[in-house]
């Protein structure tokens, strides 16, 4: 049997505040350092908000306002049962910003979180003011290549395709939630994999994901992005989609990226007209800001002075 795991486990101690931001209906669970212009931090899958625990303090030395957000289902932020689509999804993230009471912010997402801030942007660029993605192709970008490559995107795709399956949030809670620790291995470059840090963040992400409701509540988004295809509201969500990003837009990759191939992302930019600059991160895997966090700190500062 799995111990029991609550809610305060995320509720880690540090150089930041713990608090709760009322947005778009439902509660986050918010993390907060320093102060200056808001730069809000969304992380991806099978993460919570410590996915920021090194770039948040560095963030605030600079002179930032830095908020990591555990998304809607995560950590100690709400799991209702539905909400899990693109336009809420977004609207969570445009939410948070005007909860947080600024007219704008600095958006970086990584992973699933890199997904939301792509739409977020595209759906409400007045609210933000500079996007960073790190370890996500555009949502378009994504679709087309799990259609036009199935050797590749496809099946580097496949393990998140599971989550398809009913009731399969059992399989990923199971053991302790094991499943976590093997897919941070299996998208992670090797030198953060078999480093001394990955353990224990393994072990937090585990954790977090066996709080009652999460595990569920992560496939959501995956189980929406998969069955609107076919449906109407998949299909306006492409159209809109496809309106040109106007936000100035910075892409990070691992090279070594797994999940999310560079070949996948590198054709997002064709969706952007505003200033856009595209790196390759070198013996970096699916998790930039984890695995070379100061060289993401340093880009995130260069893009958002600017």
């Amino acid at each position: 049997m799995n111990p029991q795991v609550d809610e305060s486990c995320v509720l880690v101690d540090g150089p930041w505040t713990h608090r709760f931001v009322s947005a778009n209906g439902s509660r986050f669970h918010v993390v907060e350092a320093g102060t200056g212009p808001t730069v809000l931090l969304l992380h991806g899958f099978p993460e919570f908000w410590w996915a920021w625990h090194e770039v948040l303090p560095a963030l605030a030395d600079a002179g930032f306002r830095a908020v990591a957000v555990d998304m809607r289902g995560y950590g100690a932020t709400d799991k209702p049962p539905r909400g899990y689509d693109g336009y809420t999804l977004a609207a969570d993230v445009t939410g948070l910003i005007r909860a947080l009471g600024e007219r704008s912010a600095v958006l970086v997402g990584a992973g699933f979180g890199g997904m939301i801030a792509w739409t977020a942007a595209a759906f409400h660029p007045k609210l933000v003011r500079r996007l960073v993605v790190l370890g996500a192709a555009h949502p378009l970008r994504l679709r087309a290549a799990l259609v036009v490559d199935p050797r590749g995107q496809t099946a580097a795709a496949a393990p998140t395709l599971k989550f398809q399956l009913p009731r399969y949030e059992h399989v990923l809670t199971r053991d302790n939630a094991a499943l976590v620790r093997e897919y941070l291995a299996r998208w992670g470059g090797p030198g953060w994999v078999n480093g001394p840090a990955f353990a224990d963040y393994a072990e937090r992400c585990r954790t977090a994901m066996r709080i009652p409701q999460a595990a569920f509540c992560a496939m959501e988004g995956y189980r929406w992005s998969f069955r609107s295809v076919l449906r109407l509201h998949g299909y306006r969500f492409v159209k809109l989609m496809q309106q040109p990003i106007v936000v100035p837009t910075l892409q990070l990759h691992g090279a070594l990226d797994t999940a999310i191939l560079p070949r996948t992302a590198q054709g997002s930019g064709r969706y952007v007209s505003a200033a856009y600059e595209w790196q390759l991160l070198e013996n970096v895997g699916h998790f930039p800001h984890v695995e070379q966090p100061e060289q993401v700190v340093g880009e995130i500062l260069r893009w958002a002075k600017q």
